[in-house]
Formats: C-alpha cells, structure tokens, sequence
C-alpha cells in the first residue's frame, strides 16, 4: 500500500528523496483518519524551517490538524492543486496530493525516517 521508494515519520508524512530535495506529504493512513479534507494551508515558497516545526493546517470535515516537517530546509515549491482543489489529497495522497518540496538542509535527518516495510510494521503496532 505505501510506495517502497518513499520515507516515513512517526507522524505520518512522507518523503519521496531525489537528490537533494524531497517532496513531502501525509500518508493515506493521515488522510483516512482526518477523513474529507476540505482546506489546507501551505507555507510560502522561501520558507525556511526545521526538523519538527509547524508548516501548515490541514482541515477535514472531522478535525484541524497542523503538518510538521521531518527534516530541515528551504520550501522551494507547494502543489498548489491541493491547495486549490483539496480533494486532491483526498483521492491520491501519495502522488498528485504531495504538500510542499523542500530542498533539504541536511541529508543526515533522513535516517531516522522508516522505510516502507517499517512503517507497515509501525502501523499494525497501533501505538501511534
């Protein structure tokens, strides 16, 4: 179910790593749990932030929850479809629904990330 090529957080964001950048987003897990999402608000392109802050709100029918990032780095781009139209995240959040693109500060945070495997692991624990 969650794509092999991507990291996870215990917060359930994702990260699909190419280079020195990242593309980052919540899982279909995150999204099944909010339920419909009706609005989200993403930070400003430039942005710097790290490992832990806040970026962003996503609203659901069901609860407001904030995005944190898993890692450092500079915002270089946001998918403004989902903020458009966040039924995007709805229907495909681990592809057309990614939140905001991050060119990463420090590539050293991505090993306390868990892999596919790992987070499947993480999930059927249910202490999350």
């Amino acid at each position: 179910m969650y794509p092999s090529e991507y990291l996870y957080s215990p917060e359930h964001e994702w990260l699909k790593v190419e280079g020195d950048e990242a593309k980052l987003g919540i899982t279909a897990y995150a999204q099944e749990e909010l339920g419909e999402v009706v609005f989200v608000e993403l930070p400003a392109v430039g942005s710097q932030m790290k490992a832990g802050d806040e970026i962003g709100t996503i609203e659901s029918v069901k609860a407001v929850a904030e995005l944190y990032t898993p890692v450092s780095g500079e915002v270089i781009a946001v998918n403004d479809a989902v903020v458009d139209d966040p039924e995007v995240l709805n229907d495909d959040p681990h592809a057309k629904g990614w939140l905001v693109k991050v060119r990463l500060a420090s590539k050293g945070e991505l090993d306390s990330l868990m892999n596919a495997e790992k987070y499947d692991a993480f999930l059927q624990d249910g202490e999350h």
